[in-house]
């Protein structure tokens, strides 16, 4: 699926001006149905979109068990292009608890689901996370480079975000671009349910841009014991970290990391 598009630019270069050819990022709307009723709409780039949808569904609460996973419908007709509505089917052992949260809600790509849910309730549905991953400092330092170089469509346009899964010794496992980085996080997610991988428990995460509250809910929600990004956290991210038994790693560069919770899980290089 085309998520990113050609265009004509004139461009100021060195003095000089210039017309040219720029790649940009494909925004488009997303709308999900769970059983034929709508439920959100997302602006989000085409691909995975599927794991996308699950990804939400199971940070939301929407979707309570990673063992029992709806069916995926794309229409194929109808003023709406197939590829921007999906529609959710409960399975049989699996119903979707939209009660009180189908609001019909428009998620832009940029905030996610912000403040919907309290601290209490997010750890009264999962419980705080307990994990024998530990990664050293040096391991941490490889994240963001391979974040980087695997950003295939970031190359063509500059205007995505990431997130990406790694295990302990700090080997990529899966990578997410979106124009939206609660969006990239949710694919992740979503693969790991389709993986049945939920919780999971040894794997790291990080996330490109700041740590908001809305991105550790979402970790909490998946069973991911550290989570990392190259910018900063919000207060409440920390907060949610530290009563979800989250490692929350911020300021992730070349040379540098601040762990702001749990810090038992990071170790110390031996000399």
């Amino acid at each position: 699926m085309e998520q990113s598009r050609d265009v004509s630019v004139r461009s100021w270069r060195e003095g000089a001006l210039l017309e040219r050819i720029d790649s940009v990022v494909i925004e488009e709307p997303l709308e999900l149905r769970v059983d034929g009723e709508p439920l959100s709409l997302t602006m989000r780039t085409p691909g995975n979109d599927q794991e996308l949808a699950l990804g939400f569904l199971w940070g939301e609460g929407i979707l309570h068990t990673p063992h029992a996973l709806p069916s995926v419908e794309s229409p194929g007709s109808g003023p709406t292009p197939s590829h921007n509505v999906l529609t959710l089917r409960s399975a049989p052992d699996g119903l979707l608890q939209t009660a009180g949260r189908a609001r019909g809600f428009l998620l832009s790509s940029s905030c996610g689901v912000c403040g919907s849910d309290s601290i209490a309730a997010i750890a009264d549905r999962c419980g705080p996370i307990v994990s024998d991953l530990a990664v050293s400092f040096s391991t941490l330092q490889r994240l963001q480079p391979q974040l980087r170089s695997h950003q295939a469509v970031f190359e063509r346009t500059g205007g995505l975000h990431a997130a990406a899964l790694f295990d302990g010794e700090g080997r990529l496992d899966l990578l997410r671009e979106d124009v939206g980085r609660h969006n990239a996080l949710d694919k992740v997610v979503g693969a790991l349910l389709l993986q049945r991988r939920i919780p999971c428990g040894d794997r790291l995460l990080l996330v490109s841009g700041r740590l908001s509250f809305d991105l550790t809910q979402k970790a909490a929600m998946a069973g991911v014991p550290i989570l990392c990004a190259v910018s900063a956290p919000s207060s409440l991210a920390v907060e949610l970290a530290q009563r979800m038994g989250i490692t929350l790693v911020g300021f992730l560069r070349q040379g540098t990391a601040n762990v702001y919770t749990h810090p038992q899980r990071i170790l110390l290089d031996s000399p």
